[in-house]
């Protein structure tokens, strides 16, 4: 029966959004996300969860023992990427809302006595592809972002966080709850864990990932009667840019850097002109600290190089670097012997992508857990998890939550 529920409850969830091709296109903020929330407030208030909303649009659905006390908070985001799968995200927000109701119902059993309160949490905004940057709704959380500020980052048409949370009915004024404790589960969108035979990733410590808004200065021109000689193309230095960055992640041992672009704009877009104006976003990734360094600085001689050809200028707007780091190692441990328990196999490994629990861990002690990924595809329609590892999951994720919930490790 609570499988038959929670396959039903990610079925329904699934329509919110949904893309003919199986996935969903629910940005921060727009109506789809707007439509998922209410649809998340809906399943709180039947089961009996007190739902708040922050200044920020996190979400919360809070079961409280304990007047006062600090919370184990477990979730992840409804928001999507533009036309993608239906499981990154909102499978670790259903998950977390199952379990919570299961931890809830054995302390009304008896079975566990609680030394903190719970509550599902959903995320505003944690992929960043409307509003950027991404890890949005965590990030001011955990004070990494600054409040004010965010709700003025406007999207590519001018909307700010502000009216989009106002314009879906989600600018809260409630208070942030206390966290001492965070749990997230997520798909791996990778092959892992599939390749390996493995129920359930371990996450021990993230990849670090340095971010650039990059502007390329060209100069407007008549694609028909411009020469050559006489062109200042950004299009041109902007796919110089592109094709470095791959060329950069090739140079190293297999598996060591990543390196994309994922953004593109080029102005003024007209078939006969030639482009003045292009802005990317480009993204290197490692796992190792010395690797994205060394990767630094050959982007910015390529930089430096484009700029010195002296048909383009060249600007850094700006550059993040997000930390590789560990998640506690209390938390590990408690999450091996919930498998243990469960009867799971498990595996410890990294999380390339970055996650809430990311900014979780850095305050909090968090436990952080994957499921499979068919093929590891993901932030595409064709993303895929098949039911057992899904429900694999949510048992997984119940033990783990009434661990904590019974005492640690937590702040």
């Amino acid at each position: 029966m609570v499988e038959r529920d929670f396959l039903a409850d990610f079925a329904a969830l699934s329509r919110v959004g949904a893309t003919p091709k199986g996935g969903v296109h629910r940005e921060a903020g727009t109506p789809a996300d707007g439509a998922a929330r209410r649809w998340l407030c809906s399943w709180f208030e039947r089961h009996g969860l007190h739902t708040s909303v922050d200044a920020v649009g996190n979400m919360y659905g809070a079961a409280e023992w304990l007047p006062g006390a600090p919370f184990v908070l477990v979730g992840s985001h409804l928001d999507s990427q533009p036309t993608a799968g239906r499981f990154d995200g909102a499978y670790g927000v259903l998950a977390a809302v199952h379990a919570v109701a299961a931890a809830r119902d054995a302390v009304a059993a008896g079975s566990v006595t609680p030394r903190h309160n719970l509550a599902v949490v959903n995320w505003f905004n944690e992929e960043g592809s409307r509003f950027s940057p991404s890890l949005m709704g965590s990030g001011v959380y955990t004070g990494k972002l600054d409040l004010a500020a965010t709700l003025t980052v406007t999207d590519r048409a001018g909307v700010t966080v502000a009216e989009a949370l106002a314009d879906i009915g989600f600018a809260g004024t409630d208070p942030m709850p206390p966290a001492v404790g965070y749990a997230e589960i997520h798909i791996e969108q990778g092959r892992i864990l599939q390749d390996s035979g493995t129920a359930i990733g371990i996450v021990t410590a993230n990849w670090a990932a340095s971010k650039y808004a990059v502007t390329v200065h060209g100069a407007q021109a008549h694609t028909g009667a411009t020469h050559l000689a006489d062109r200042r193309d950004a299009l041109v230095g902007a796919s110089r840019l592109v094709l470095a960055v791959r060329e950069l992640a090739e140079a190293f041992e297999p598996g060591q850097l990543l390196g994309s672009v994922g953004q593109f704009t080029v102005s003024p877009n007209s078939p006969v002109v030639v482009p003045g104006t292009v802005t990317l976003s480009i993204d290197l990734r490692s796992a190792d600290a010395e690797v994205l360094a060394k990767a630094h600085e050959q982007f910015l001689a390529v930089v430096d190089a484009v700029n010195g050809a002296g048909e383009v200028e060249v600007d850094i707007d700006s550059m993040t670097l997000r930390p590789s780091s560990a998640f506690q190692a209390e938390g590990v441990a408690l999450a091996e012997a919930a498998a243990d328990r469960a009867g799971l196999s498990c595996r410890r490994m990294l999380t390339m992508a970055g996650h809430d629990s990311v900014n979780l861990k850095d305050v909090v002690p968090t436990v952080m857990l994957f499921v499979p990924s068919n093929a590891g595809i993901s932030h595409n329609e064709a993303e895929h998890t098949d039911d057992a590892d899904l429900l694999n999951g949510v048992t997984m994720l119940t033990e783990v939550v009434t661990a904590l919930l019974a005492g640690g490790p937590t702040r």
